[in-house]
């Protein structure tokens, strides 16, 4: 046991992994809320699986130029970007037709990102990497990165905190303060696009939907108070983050399930307090 606690602080790897964990709970948190009570989770859904097509798009561009400029992490953010405005409009202008939208985006993105990666010797690896995540591949580097976008986020919520709340819960009075609606929707889905990106690192595309939505939905049962969600979302977050990594680093499974299984299982033991209480 004491050798165990001891390779646990003595770990590089894993003392950088927690901390992403815990960064991204903070955005996952907030942003999963909104998610939540807006019921957008087909919506997001669909932005993170396109991020594949941005991220595959500039691993080919840096094999085709021979160069290492192109991030593909801000391939994924460029992707997710393009497909959240895209779909907001549509949600905006054509509703009836939304669901063959959402459907098309995700199937298209992915799709995308799976040819430029064909076209990219020795890909494998990295499309599996952020399929499921590999958050014990995160650098130094990787946490500056995602602490600056989590702090934008988190300054923008706080900022436009009342009138997020607004569109939320009450579209029509909004209209009627004359808050411009279109504009913070179309911003508020730019900021869980980047939450998604924030979230591949850790759990990979296809198990994003995960992280963002189950702590907030524990959370908005048993709290009503936005605000209150939010932190709570993110206190759980954090939790299920800590435990999934650690049970991953000892055992050797895959980082990105171990974290989604520990989720899911909180879950089913809330549903059962829930109904106890």
């Amino acid at each position: 046991m004491i050798e165990f606690l001891s390779s646990l602080k003595s770990s590089y790897v894993f003392h950088l992994a927690i901390l992403a964990g815990i960064i991204t709970s903070f955005t996952s948190g907030i942003m999963g809320s909104y998610v939540v009570v807006k019921k957008i989770s087909s919506i997001t859904g669909s932005i993170s699986h396109s991020i594949l097509g941005g991220i595959g798009f500039f691993i080919f561009l840096n094999y085709h130029f021979n160069t290492n400029i192109f991030s593909p992490l801000q391939g994924g953010i460029l992707a997710a970007l393009i497909s959240a405005f895209f779909i907001g409009f549509i949600h905006l202008k054509y509703k009836q037709k939304e669901d063959a939208v959402i459907a098309s985006i995700w199937s298209f993105g992915m799709a995308l990102g799976i040819i430029f990666l064909t076209l990219v010797p020795n890909q494998e690896a990295t499309c599996t990497h952020y399929l499921f995540g590999d958050i014990f591949s995160i650098t130094p580097k990787d946490i500056l990165f995602l602490s600056i976008l989590a702090f934008v986020i988190i300054f923008i919520t706080i900022y436009y905190y009342k009138k997020f709340l607004l569109i939320c819960f009450d579209e029509e009075a909004a209209y009627l303060q004359k808050i411009k609606v279109k504009s913070l929707y179309f911003l508020l889905l730019s900021m869980i696009s980047i939450s998604i990106v924030l979230m591949v690192q850790t759990v990979g595309i296809i198990l994003v939907i995960a992280l963002l939505t189950i702590p907030a939905t524990i959370a908005n049962s048993f709290k009503h108070k936005l605000s209150h969600v939010m932190i709570l979302a993110i206190i759980l977050s954090i939790i299920f983050n800590i435990i999934g990594i650690t049970i991953s680093f000892v055992f050797s499974y895959p980082p990105g399930a171990t974290i989604a299984i520990t989720t899911t299982i909180f879950y089913v033991i809330s549903l059962i307090v829930k109904k106890n209480i």
